[in-house]
């Protein structure tokens, strides 16, 4: 059975046995081995230790991002190692799945990306309006624009692009001018999350997941194939209807808790390596997913969301970690484990998230551990969190969603 962590071990003690004992939904037991790790001998531990049943995600987290984990997996450490008023971190926020679990559970909320489309995305979350609210707002919103000043025709009607040109003039109008509300930043958000998609939600036509955006000359040929033509869709009606899915399982007191975390959350925009607005020996725990190689294009995938926030896309693709060999990413993964070394508090933790890349070849986990223990944590051990349970000897055989299986594996380190 779960038997809740009310009091985190500074040594890990606790950890180790809350682990030990965990059954999974289908009355599994955990799975412990050893991993050898040439500076250490590290406990790996093998459970279903979250699920979408056990936990449902809250609505608010329906927000597509590119390589994003979900959100049952920061809620499981917020929930396992910090207390009500314990500051969380998340130094590759991503769409800020760690920064709203935290919000959601009393945390104080740290978040960091080197993209501004991060904030863009996570932070209007903490100030839900109504779908009255949107409504009364969208209404005063003007749907006369003109065409774009590059060529979308591939991806909207020439109505539905005239009111996505007209809404992006006001929202970049009222950020210039100082204006923008909480309403404003979250209409803004959710029609940056609408801007394509591959369904009748969205304002495009059909085309890849929500979390990439293809090239003008792919789209094209999409179309080609298909044989289609872009209909049009109603901007607006679209983004009530998402604004209404958001918060459709938000209560009252979630958002006077998510109001509270919001309005003390640090959102900052930069390199993991140096982040001086944060106070060393403060963070409880750190709770990350960093970037894999060069297996995410972010600037290809983000082109169309850049332009529509008015942002520079070259520039910010060029501030983002692309590390094309395991030695470069080393490199830089290890002044991030000494910078999250520096914040931490001491008893505090880090869970950090990492995965397969090159076809299996690469396992980063391997290169994670002597990364943290060099920054001076202690590693508690590996976890694995496999849905659909099999035996060990799979583990490491598959990739995420294949033959009805989902991992995640996370390298648990602390500070003493």
């Amino acid at each position: 059975m779960e038997v809740p962590l009310t009091t985190p071990d500074r040594d890990g003690k606790n950890l180790d046995r809350y682990l030990k004992m965990f059954s999974g939904p289908a009355g599994q037991a955990t799975i412990v081995d050893t991993v050898e790790n040439g500076m250490a001998s590290l406990p790996r531990y093998i459970n279903e230790f979250w699920t979408s049943r056990q936990r449902q995600a809250s609505s608010l987290q329906e927000i597509s991002y590119r390589a994003c984990f979900k959100p049952q997996l920061p809620r499981f450490f917020i929930d396992l190692l910090t207390r009500t008023g314990d500051v969380v971190y998340d130094p590759f926020s991503g769409r800020g799945t760690t920064a709203i679990e935290a919000g959601l559970r009393g945390r104080q909320v740290i978040a960091n990306d080197a993209n501004p489309l991060s904030r863009i995305l996570a932070e209007p979350r903490f100030f839900p309006p109504t779908a009255e609210e949107v409504a009364a707002r969208l209404a005063a919103i003007p749907c006369d624009g003109d065409r774009a000043d590059l060529d979308l025709s591939m991806f909207y009607h020439p109505d539905t692009e005239r009111e996505i040109v007209a809404l992006r003039r006001y929202l970049l109008g009222k950020k210039e001018d100082g204006t923008a509300d909480a309403v404003d930043r979250w209409i803004g958000m959710v029609a940056t999350n609408r801007l394509t998609g591959h369904s009748n939600g969205f304002f495009s036509v059909y085309t890849l997941p929500p979390n990439q955006a293809v090239s003008q000359k792919s789209q094209e040929r999409i179309n080609l194939k298909r044989h289609q033509v872009p209909e049009y869709r109603d901007t607006h009606k679209l983004i009530l209807r998402k604004t209404k899915s958001l918060i459709s399982d938000v209560s009252s007191a979630e958002r006077a808790i998510l109001n509270r975390a919001g309005a003390g959350a640090r959102f900052f925009t930069g390199d993991a390596r140096a982040t001086p607005g944060i106070v060393s020996n403060t963070v409880q725990l750190t709770v990350t997913s960093p970037p894999f190689l060069d297996i995410v294009q972010y600037r290809e995938d983000n082109w169309l969301r850049c332009w529509f926030c008015g942002l520079d896309g070259d520039a910010i693709s060029h501030s983002i970690t692309m590390s094309r060999t395991v030695a470069g990413w080393e490199a830089v993964m290890g002044a991030v484990f000494r910078e999250l070394f520096r914040i931490t508090a001491p008893g505090g933790y880090v869970a950090f998230e990492v995965g397969e890349v090159r076809k299996k070849t690469v396992r980063l986990e391997e290169h994670v551990v002597p990364l943290g223990l060099a920054a001076g944590f202690t590693c508690e051990g590996i976890i694995i969190n496999q849905q659909v349970f099999s035996k060990t000897s799979n583990i490491w055989g598959i990739g995420n969603n294949e033959s009805g299986t989902n991992t995640n594996r996370i390298v648990v380190f602390s500070r003493t």
